[in-house]
C-alpha cells in the first residue's frame, strides 16, 4: 500500500466521523434556538450566543438559568464555569495543532468536546490525522450548530412555548450527555451524587441559578482532598 493509499484509508473514515458528529451535535442547535427565544432573547441574540460562545453546555446553562428567573450574571457565571473545561482541552491540543496568529484564534473557537475527542482519536494514526479530525469536526459542528440555532430561533417565535414539543428536555439531556462519560469510575460517581444532593439541598435558600455554582464546590473539594496537604 502506498503512502497516498494509506492516508486515504485513514482520512475517509475520519471525515465521515467528523460529519456524523457535526450532524448529531447540530440537532441540539434546534432546541437551543427555540429555548433561547422562549427565554426572552431575540433571534439575533440567540444566534450571537451560538457564534460567539459556541459551547453547547454553557449556552444551555445560560438560557436555562435566565428562563428559570435567575439574573443574567448568575446565568453567565454558570456558563463560564461549564466552559472552563475547554481551556484544558486547548492545553492538550496545543502541541498537536501548533497554531500561530489568526489561525490560532479560529482554532481556539473550535476547541469543544467533539473536536477534541475526534482529534485525539485521529492522533493515534499520526499528527496529520489528529489535525484533520480537529478541523473537520470543529468546522462541521460550528456550521451546523449555528444553522440549526437560526432555524430553531425562528421556529421558537412561532411555536410559542417550546415545552409543547418537548424541547425543554434538551437542557437536562445535554448535561446528561456531557456528564455520563465522566462517571465510569466510583469516585466520580460519588462526587457527582454529592454535588447533586448539595444542589438540591440549597435550592430553597439561594437564588435561581446559584445551586449549580454551589455544587461545583464538591468536585473542587474532592480534587484538593485527593492531592493531600503536601502537594
Amino acid at each position: 500500500m502506498t503512502d497516498a493509499q494509506a492516508w486515504r484509508s485513514v482520512r475517509t473514515p475520519l471525515v465521515r466521523t467528523s460529519l456524523a458528529v457535526g450532524v448529531a451535535t447540530g440537532g441540539y442547535g434546534l432546541s437551543f434556538g427555540a429555548l433561547g427565544t422562549a427565554a426572552g432573547l431575540t433571534v439575533a441574540q440567540t444566534c450571537a450566543l451560538s457564534v460567539l460562545v459556541f459551547t453547547g453546555g454553557s449556552q444551555f446553562a445560560l438560557v436555562g438559568a435566565v428562563s428559570g428567573g435567575a439574573s443574567a450574571m448568575s446565568g453567565a457565571a454558570s456558563a463560564v464555569l461549564l466552559g472552563s473545561r475547554n481551556a484544558l482541552y486547548g492545553a492538550r491540543l496545543a502541541p498537536l495543532l501548533r497554531l500561530r496568529g489568526a489561525p490560532r484564534l479560529l482554532g481556539a473557537q473550535l476547541v469543544i468536546d467533539e473536536s477534541t475527542a475526534v482529534a485525539l482519536s485521529g492522533e493515534q494514526h499520526g499528527e496529520r490525522a489528529g489535525r484533520l479530525g480537529f478541523w473537520a469536526t470543529g468546522l462541521a459542528v460550528f456550521v451546523l450548530w449555528n444553522l440549526a440555532t437560526l432555524v430553531g430561533a425562528l421556529a421558537g417565535t412561532v411555536i410559542g412555548d417550546p415545552r409543547d414539543l418537548g424541547l425543554d428536555a434538551a437542557v437536562p439531556a445535554a448535561f446528561l450527555a456531557l456528564l455520563a462519560p465522566r462517571l465510569r469510575e466510583r469516585p466520580a460517581r460519588l462526587t457527582g451524587a454529592a454535588a447533586a444532593l448539595l444542589a438540591v439541598a440549597v435550592v430553597p435558600v439561594v437564588p435561581v441559578g446559584v445551586p449549580v455554582l454551589v455544587a461545583a464546590l464538591v468536585p473542587v473539594a474532592a480534587v484538593l482532598a485527593r492531592r493531600g496537604p503536601d502537594t
